[in-house]
């Protein structure tokens, strides 16, 4: 007869808006053993499984700390209260709690009293409202905490009349009847429990005991402090964005970069630091998914998609968003896992902004092949692919824009954009690999600018710092022969160093910053930029390494940066060791920049 082996959950601690999927075990009539589902329209000899989710609804209400929110917490923050931020990030589970996260937690309330005194109103962020009062306090102690013997979070929720079962004041709510369960706000606080059980088809009657597990109470998703858009121009933007409104009527448009971190690369022995939960991939695209919607980019360039994940969450999530998705997998030489892992560079654009006109596809596996074929002796040829087929790829998407800011003189004019998202080599000491994949894509963006006058964008984690030689080739352009990374060249494909050069004037986004004036919003952006390289302090921060390795990079000639999405602080981070991190869910950041097309000149 069908029985069940085992259940469990690959996480006891469950998060609102992440679904909950268990493992269930099950043995065959004939003793085989799987994990396959057998519902009631699919019995096998007569039996099927049925599930059930359960909410116990304690007597006892309970709030969540919110450094560490598998804790309950026992101190409320009044200053938090008294300046109106989100309830949420007011609790703490211990005074230590509170004194170790104050460094930060302060920061909450200085941001509000200055949105406040500032503008007199609520700040807009790019993600989200910040929630601001009309008194902010900037000097809140640790005296300004209260206890909380017993609080319900927000609002009483509305309960199914009927339950289970009620114990000691506890009482067990059905809340699902799939095998899945996705939490909301009203099970905050709360403990699941997931109940599996043999049902006879004819008598709907169990058979057996059920097979049953609780979970933690559940949790809030973690929400990071909003970043905000920072103008770069003379007008001052930040703090007063309508976003909806102020894209679509002043002609400009944004563009987002970012490495989300591939599952398969996102294992507990590379970020021990961040917590199992936080690292799951349950968790993690959705949050991923709602800062990526949150920044209402036009454009969007994601790098470490797996195939997967493209085909079956990104793609269909973010067309309810009004995206169109474009994907370019790894190539599968050097790679000997599933070729659904695999990764790849995944662009997408808003159809009420752009259309599709064209797509260019690098396999820089193939520039390899053609590179030894013409330069490299027969004998040598295996050991130059060994070095060079490394499975990086580009994509590169031509773009129609569907609104205009040319001004009369080109009145019904196309206006195309160009934009390239690229992950490059990330091992270390193959930096002569990483300038030649470099280097071969700007010679196909060469190409496509030398047959249409065209505006450019190359986005991408180029796996190079600032001063590398694959970014002194992309910013200005050329390489100085003398560049101490050029004597890294075994296959002897950099020489002469004269030809590694390009003529698209590209200009690094992000040294905007290094550019703007005065003001308290523009020094602090201006502490988080390299002086030296005009490039942000990091874009990829972990426990071993922290620096810049994403950019967007613009034709200068033919687009001007109208704002950017602010820089993080590094201290904000650290309070979670680095990236991956419950509020943030790659190891590196995202790059956002506003863009507007300059008149073309009359031909």
């Amino acid at each position: 007869m069908l029985s069940v082996l085992r259940v469990h959950l690959p996480s006891d601690i469950p998060i609102v808006g992440c679904e909950l999927s268990p493992y269930v075990l099950i043995r065959h009539p004939d003793k085989t053993v799987s994990t396959d589902d057998v519902p009631e329209s699919l019995p096998i000899e007569g039996h099927f499984l049925r599930y059930k989710w359960y909410r116990i609804q304690s007597d006892k209400k309970v709030a969540i700390c919110s450094v560490h929110p598998s804790e309950q917490a026992t101190l409320q923050c009044l200053g938090c209260v008294k300046a109106k931020i989100p309830v949420a990030k007011s609790y703490h589970c211990t005074p230590k709690c509170f004194s170790d996260a104050w460094q930060h937690h302060r920061i909450l309330h200085e941001r509000a009293a200055s949105a406040v005194n500032e503008n007199g109103n609520e700040e807009e962020d790019i993600y989200g409202r910040f929630n601001n009062g009309t008194s902010g306090v900037n000097n809140t102690s640790l005296s300004n905490l209260q206890a909380l013997p017993g609080l319900a979070n927000g609002t009483a929720p509305l309960y199914p009349a009927a339950f289970t079962q009620r114990n000691g004041g506890e009482t067990w709510f059905e809340v699902g009847r799939s095998k899945t369960y996705t939490p909301t706000a009203d099970d905050i606080g709360h403990v699941l429990k997931f109940e599996c059980v043999v049902v006879d088809l004819e008598t709907k009657s169990p058979v057996g005991h059920p097979n049953t597990i609780l979970t933690s109470r559940v949790i809030p998703a973690p929400s990071p402090s909003p970043r905000r858009l920072i103008s770069v121009t003379n007008v001052d933007v930040a703090g007063n964005l309508d976003l909806e409104g102020r894209l679509s009527s002043a002609g400009t448009f944004t563009v987002l970069s970012y490495n989300i971190l591939c599952d398969s690369y996102a294992t507990s022995d590379l970020y021990g630091y961040c917590p199992s939960w936080a690292l799951s991939w349950p968790y993690r695209r959705q949050n991923l998914l709602r800062e990526i919607v949150g920044y209402l980019a036009d454009i969007v360039c994601l790098q470490e998609v797996q195939s997967d994940h493209f085909e079956e969450f990104f793609a269909p999530e973010l067309d309810k968003h009004g995206y169109q998705a474009l994907f370019k997998r790894k190539t599968a030489e050097v790679f000997n896992g599933s070729i659904q892992t695999i990764d790849g560079c995944a662009t997408f654009f808003r159809r009420d902004r752009f259309s599709h006109v064209k797509k260019y596809e690098v396999e820089f596996n193939k520039a390899a092949q053609s590179l030894t074929d013409a330069l490299v002796p027969n004998a040598q040829k295996k050991t130059a692919l060994n070095r060079l087929v490394k499975d990086n790829v580009a994509l590169i998407v031509v773009l129609e824009a569907k609104f205009n800011n040319q001004g009369v003189d080109n009145l019904g004019k196309r206006q195309l954009v160009c934009v390239a998202n690229t992950h490059v080599n990330v091992q270390h000491d193959l930096k002569d690999v990483k300038l030649w994949q470099v280097h071969t894509l700007l010679k196909g963006l060469e190409k496509i600018a030398a047959s249409a006058d065209i505006p450019m964008l190359v986005c991408g984690d180029f796996n190079s710092v600032p001063g590398s030689a694959p970014h002194a080739l992309l910013a200005i352009g050329k390489v100085d022969p003398m560049h101490p990374e050029l004597a890294v060249d075994p296959l002897g494909i950099l020489r002469p160093a004269s030809k590694l050069t390009h003529t698209l004037p590209l200009v690094s986004a992000y040294s905007s910053f290094a550019r703007i004036g005065g003001g308290l919003g523009y020094e602090q952006q201006k502490r988080r930029v390299d002086p030296n390289t005009n490039e942000p302090l990091f874009t990829n921060c972990t426990r071993d390494f922290i620096g810049t390795l994403d950019y967007i990079f613009y034709s200068a000639d033919s687009l001007s940066v109208e704002s950017l999405l602010e820089l993080v602080d590094e201290d904000s981070l650290r309070k979670d060791t680095a990236l991956p991190s419950p509020e943030w869910s790659s190891d590196h950041i995202a790059l956002l920049a506003e863009f507007r097309c300059k008149p073309r000149a009359r031909r």
